[in-house]
C-alpha cells in the first residue's frame, strides 16, 4: 500500500510556489521538491534561491520556460517513463496560469502518465475574493497583449460579459491597460492589486479612470492583478429571446400566448427571425391544431 504523501512514479507534480511570502510555502510543496528526480523550473536562479532558503538540494535541476518549454518534454518525458518523478515549478504561483506548463501538462497526459497539482499560493485567487467583486463566476483573462490595438481587440470580446473580470498586468503596462479599458468598458468599477502577499501589498479601489488617474501619480511598482466588474445586465433582444427554440413552437406559442392567427404568427415570426415569408408559412401549413385549443377561430392563411 502506498503511504499517505509518498510520491509515486511516474507522476508529473504541478508545485504551487509563494507570489511573494516565502511563508507560503506548503509543507507537502518541500517535500515534493525535496525528493522529486527531477526539478523543471521556469528559472533555475529563482528556484535555487527558494531551494536554499528552505535548505533542499535538488537531485536535478533544469530549466522549462516558454521558450524551450516544447525541447524538454521529451527529457521529461524519459524520467517519467523510468518510473521517475518530476516537479515543475514556475517563478511564483502555480504553473500553467500565465506561466509554463501547458504544453509538458498536455504532453504528459496524452502519454497516459499521471498529473498531481500540489496546490498553494496563487495570485488570482488572492486577490479576487478581496476585491469585493462577485467571484461566482468569473472570467480570467491572464496577461493582455502589449501592441494597443490587439489589447483593445480582446478586451471588446469581454465587454458584455456580466461577470467579475480579471486580468494579470506589468507594472510598464498597467497605465496604458487601464485607460484602454476604460475606453472599451465605459467607466465601471474596478480594484488593482499589487504586491500580494509582500510587504507592500496593496488594493486600490475606484472607477477605472481613478485607477487610472491614481496610477499617473502614483509609479507603478510590483506585479499587478486587475479586477473590473462585470456589464451591466441587459435584457435580450427579440432574436436572442427565441434562440433554440423551433419555428414551428413559436409559431404555436405566438398563437396560443398573443392569440394571433396563424397568419398573423407568420408574419410574427419572419420579423423577429428575419426569414422569407415562404419558409415559415410551409412549416405553419403542418400545424394542424394547438394543444389544448382548436384552430377554428383562424380563417387559414393567405
Amino acid at each position: 500500500m502506498t503511504e499517505k504523501n509518498q510520491l509515486m512514479p511516474s507522476t508529473l507534480y504541478l508545485v504551487a510556489t509563494p507570489i511573494g511570502n516565502l511563508e507560503d510555502m506548503t509543507f507537502r510543496a518541500l517535500k515534493v521538491l525535496k525528493e522529486a528526480t527531477l526539478v523543471a523550473a521556469e528559472d533555475t536562479r529563482n528556484t535555487l534561491k527558494l531551494l536554499t532558503h528552505f535548505g533542499i538540494k535538488a537531485n536535478q535541476l533544469i530549466s522549462c520556460f516558454e521558450h524551450n518549454e516544447a525541447k524538454r518534454v521529451d527529457e521529461i518525458l524519459k524520467t517519467l517513463e523510468a518510473k521517475g518523478t518530476v516537479a515543475l515549478v514556475s517563478d511564483a504561483g502555480m504553473p500553467g496560469i500565465s506561466d509554463p506548463g501547458f504544453q509538458l501538462v498536455k504532453a504528459v497526459v496524452e502519454k497516459g502518465f499521471t498529473v498531481v497539482p500540489i496546490p498553494g499560493a496563487s495570485a488570482l485567487l488572492a486577490a479576487l475574493p478581496a476585491s469585493g467583486f462577485p467571484a461566482t463566476p468569473f472570467t480570467f483573462v491572464g496577461f493582455l497583449p502589449a501592441k494597443a490595438a490587439e489589447r483593445q481587440s480582446v478586451l471588446a470580446q469581454f465587454k458584455l460579459q456580466e461577470h467579475t473580470l480579471v486580468f494579470f498586468e506589468s507594472p510598464h503596462r498597467v497605465r496604458e491597460s487601464l485607460k484602454d479599458m476604460m475606453n472599451v468598458f465605459g467607466n465601471r468599477q474596478g480594484v488593482v492589486g499589487r504586491e500580494l502577499t509582500k510587504l507592500h501589498e496593496e488594493f486600490v479601489r475606484g472607477t477605472l479612470q481613478e485607477l487610472w488617474v491614481h496610477f499617473k501619480t502614483h509609479s507603478p511598482k510590483g506585479e499587478f492583478v486587475i479586477m473590473v466588474e462585470g456589464a451591466e445586465h441587459r435584457k435580450p433582444s427579440e432574436h436572442e429571446k427565441w434562440a433554440g427554440i423551433s419555428i414551428e413552437d413559436q409559431l404555436i406559442r405566438f398563437m396560443k400566448e398573443q392569440n394571433l392567427s396563424k397568419t398573423e404568427a407568420v408574419k410574427a415570426v419572419c420579423k423577429v427571425r428575419g426569414l422569407p415569408r415562404e419558409v415559415v408559412y410551409q412549416i405553419a401549413t403542418e400545424i394542424k391544431s394547438i394543444p389544448g385549443e382548436s384552430l377554428d377561430r383562424d380563417e387559414g392563411l393567405d
